[in-house]
């Protein structure tokens, strides 16, 4: 259904109790655990139900409208009929149509009904947790999702999917958050003499692929550096706290990074496999150069995970070199220690000096007796201490080589 051509009412403002627009921070529970809510709560349910999961934003809509002479941008956030009205009246300009949130049921279903949207698409769509793949609908238009990454202070991915409609002017796209990595592209949008303005509609559906792609590279760069910075960890003097939990959390990260690059991959393919009346030649170039992004950034991925599976085992042989380090000394103390002990126990033995008629026993210990018997012993004990260090050293056992 073409939203240019249909006749429209205002759509009801619906006020369920969710979070405003105060961003991400008024979530009252995790992204994770919301996509777990939600999943049970579709179990069993009719296929192309829509569910609006809890903390989900207030929708915010933008539209801009272009041309290479014309810019237009606007919010209707409060005015869906506008919006639409905006799009009827300039058939000959190109839209981006951009809904941010998705926190009002209502307005979901309207836009599904306005733009033609199959139940089971905007099912995916609210859903939230699709892995990036394309549709093609209506014999024409293209239903595509991406996911969004970012490396958080947090020192974990973060991602977030994108859900892509084309029709024949316009692209319709839809996030979950406020926030994303497509300000550049807006900046592109918003710039006089753009290329990304001369070109269809369809070349947009490319770009906002591409900025997703593009933006996997930073958030690679942040994770190799994180990688760096566990490994100087590993050799500092003083570890910083589990360590080794830290390892195996981003180990984690870069293979859910793998699994969300890997469709999207297979996802360009198939734009490129794509029939000619849908995807012309001349747009089929610009995927092609997307493509080998995404090789790129698994290939990136592929490097990072045998990274960290050798700091794994780095951590491990430092450890074991560490306790090694620790028992040597504790070996060598214990060594030092052995032949004192000898000679405190033997002169601890309590053998009399005398028997019992009073006759002297001249080989019951006569040290014990002797002036010089305490000192001499201690020059005994001091001399068998150094004798053992000097043979240590020659050894090499008192240092690291």
């Amino acid at each position: 259904m073409n939203p240019l051509s249909s006749s429209t009412q205002a759509a009801p403002n619906r006020s369920p109790a969710l979070a405003d627009m105060a961003g991400p921070s008024s979530y009252t529970i995790t992204d994770r655990e919301a996509t777990r809510q939600a999943r049970e709560l579709q179990v069993g349910q009719r296929p192309g139900t829509l569910n609006i999961r809890e903390g989900a934003l207030k929708p915010r809509l933008f539209l801009m409208s272009y041309d290479d002479d014309t810019f237009i941008e606007k919010e209707y956030t409060d005015h869906y009929v506008d919006m639409l009205h905006q799009l009827r009246e300039h058939p000959e300009l190109k839209h981006w149509i951009d809904v941010r949130g998705y926190g009002d049921l209502d307005l979901m279903e309207r836009l599904m009904q306005d733009f033609g949207l199959h139940p089971l698409q905007m099912e995916d769509v609210l859903n939230d947790y699709q892995r990036a793949k394309l549709e093609v609908f209506d014999d024409q238009r293209l239903f595509m999702v991406s996911r969004m990454t970012d490396f958080t202070p947090l020192l974990e991915i973060d991602d977030d999917q994108l859900s892509i409609f084309t029709g024949p002017n316009y692209v319709l796209s839809f996030q979950d958050d406020y926030d994303d990595c497509l300000d550049s592209l807006r900046v592109r949008i918003r710039a006089n003499f753009s290329t990304l303005r001369r070109h269809p509609a369809l070349y947009l559906a490319y770009a906002l692929t591409d900025v997703v792609l593009d933006h996997y590279y930073p958030t690679m760069a942040a994770i190799g550096d994180y990688i760096e910075e566990l490994e100087e960890a590993i050799f500092a003097d003083k570890r910083p706290r589990r360590l080794l939990n830290r390892i195996l959390r981003i180990k984690k990260d870069v293979v859910r990074f793998r699994r969300l690059v890997y469709p999207e991959r297979d996802k360009i393919a198939e734009v490129l496999r794509l029939p000619e009346e849908i995807m012309p030649e001349s747009l089929k170039i610009f995927y092609r150069d997307a493509y080998d992004h995404a090789i790129q950034a698994l290939d990136l991925a592929e490097s990072y995970r045998d990274n960290i599976s050798s700091l794994t085992d780095l951590y491990m042989s430092d450890q074991g070199n560490r306790m090694n380090e620790v028992m040597k000394v504790l070996t060598i103390i214990s060594t030092i220690f052995i032949p004192l002990g000898f000679v405190v126990g033997l002169y601890g033995m309590n053998f009399q000096h005398v028997d019992e008629h009073g006759h002297v026993l001249p080989r019951n210990m006569p040290e014990l007796y002797s002036p010089w018997g305490y000192p001499a012993v201690l020059l005994l004990m001091f001399g068998v201490v150094a004798m053992q260090l000097l043979y240590f050293y020659r050894k090499g056992w008192l240092t690291n080589r």
